[in-house]
């Protein structure tokens, strides 16, 4: 878990202010208050004081932003006691899954879904828009978001000039990417797409030279279909706001 944690820790300030607090990396979107994409991840093994909490505390809440953290509890096993003991309390804790290129299981799209790589800036606002759509939040999508989108690798599912679904490959650090945004519209669902993209957007992620890749599900349905993919449990992400 500590070279995956190290890998967020790299990849988290990218499009964000940062600062170091004590034992902890704060992260400070630049255009969004969403507590999602506003986290702050600790050192391996920190042993965070009551002091060094409270001031993480005033950083998230001095920009109106809820104080909030992401991390895999097996790279720091006693930050969370401390988190707990300070007032934060657990969202929830999702399994952290890896994939090697030994282990990837290819799944075929069904036959009237094609996978492809956008090739427009009208098609990554589309595929986010499904995202959005998909993970519960507006459909709008900012300028901002076609940008950011636009650096990675991305996969789009679409039925014939519809844009189903997709997923996106973060930067690759030291032989890791992050597999994140797997999303499926809800009238196109359980038709094996979400598993196919899966699997093409990680097999082109080994191709392009990540040994690992690792995702988050939100949930155990969706692990389901992860696993079927090739990918398998390797620890916990917990994540944890004050209440």
């Amino acid at each position: 878990m500590s070279a995956l944690q190290a890998y967020v820790r790299a990849t988290a300030p990218i499009g964000r202010g940062v600062e170091r607090i004590g034992p902890f990396l704060a992260t400070f979107a630049q255009d969004t208050s969403r507590p999602m994409a506003n986290y702050a991840i600790p050192d391996d093994g920190a042993k965070p004081s009551s002091a060094e909490i409270a001031l993480l505390i005033s950083a998230y809440q001095q920009r109106n932003l809820l104080p909030r953290l992401e991390f895999f509890t097996e790279a720091a096993p006693d930050v969370e006691a401390a988190l707990v003991a300070a007032g934060f309390t657990v969202e929830r804790r999702v399994p952290v899954m890896t994939c090697s290129a030994e282990d990837r299981v290819d799944r075929v799209a069904p036959e009237h879904i094609r996978l492809r790589e956008p090739s427009s800036d009208d098609e990554f606002r589309r595929l986010r828009s499904v995202q959005n759509v998909a993970f519960g939040e507006p459909p709008e999508v900012s300028d901002a978001d076609v940008e950011r989108n636009r650096d990675y690798l991305t996969v789009l599912a679409e039925h014939r000039e519809t844009i189903v679904g997709g997923g996106i490959a973060l930067d690759i650090v030291a032989g890791t990417t992050e597999i994140v945004g797997i999303a499926v519209a809800a009238e196109y669902r359980g038709q094996g797409i979400a598993a196919a993209i899966t699997t093409h957007l990680t097999r082109l992620a080994h191709e392009r030279g990540a040994r690992t890749a690792f995702l988050t599900p939100g949930d155990v349905g969706i692990g389901t279909v992860y696993r079927r993919a090739g990918y398998r449990v390797a620890g916990e992400c917990v994540h944890l706001s004050l209440s």
